[in-house]
């Protein structure tokens, strides 16, 4: 059994204690209490960590770097997310480090995602972090759509907000993430217990820019992040 994300990771945890799982998780499988270790997970679970703590910092160097006059960064995040607070500190003090003001616009349904753009003018936030979160992926147009309309830079973390047309996006491939979960059940099957089988981490990571998103909101995009690009739309 594969599952994405923490919430049907947890519930496929107990519903069985038998049947191998392998799950994709944004956040550390230990504090959710999904493995005991990621080197010796033990139990019936396994699976790949994709890093949102560490990576949603990652992006906001992205956006800081791609809009440098902004003062203030606004993070789109989801309440119901297991992770979300460690997120929140994460990128909070990553923010302090280089200065900026830091606001949190929480949204875990479509009409708020509505209001928390609506805010970010108040707000006075000059770049957006929508944080990683399957619900956003699922209102990826919405979201997208909104950021075009209030004129806000915005990162995103996979590159179907960007080929929907948002402006950056950088995370994990999701291609390599599925490919490792093919290989552990290819394992599974061939008799391997998932608690011997060590928790991944991503080993491949995308950059994928929109330059129609960049003329459109009139930003001049830093040859070094052109450079570092694995995808850019036109």
């Amino acid at each position: 059994m594969s599952t994405g994300g923490t919430p049907g990771a947890l519930a496929a945890k107990n519903a069985t204690s038998t049947i191998p799982i392998i799950f994709i998780t944004g956040g550390d499988p230990v504090e959710q209490g999904l493995v005991a270790s990621l080197a010796r997970p033990g139990g019936n679970l396994t699976g790949v960590t994709l890093l949102i703590v560490e990576l949603t910092s990652k992006r906001l160097e992205l956006i800081s770097e791609l809009v440098p006059r902004t003062r203030a960064i606004a993070l789109l995040a989801n309440p119901n997310n297991p992770a979300v607070e460690t997120v929140i500190r994460n990128v909070q003090n990553a923010a302090r480090t280089k200065e900026l003001g830091f606001r949190v616009l929480k949204a875990g349904t479509e009409g708020e995602i509505d209001a928390a753009f609506s805010s970010l003018v108040q707000l006075q936030a000059g770049a957006l972090i929508v944080g990683s979160d399957p619900f956003f992926y699922s209102q990826r147009d919405q979201i997208v759509a909104l950021a075009e309309r209030h004129a806000v830079a915005a990162v995103y973390e996979r590159r179907e907000f960007v080929a929907a047309g948002g402006l950056i996006s950088y995370g994990p491939s999701f291609t390599d993430t599925w490919r490792q979960v093919g290989i552990y059940a290819g394992k599974i099957l061939k008799g391997a217990q998932p608690g011997d089988l060590p928790v991944q981490q991503p080993t491949k990571f995308e950059l994928v820019v929109n330059l129609t998103a960049v003329k459109r909101l009139g930003l001049n995009i830093p040859p070094a992040i052109l450079a570092r690009a694995d995808e850019v739309i036109e």
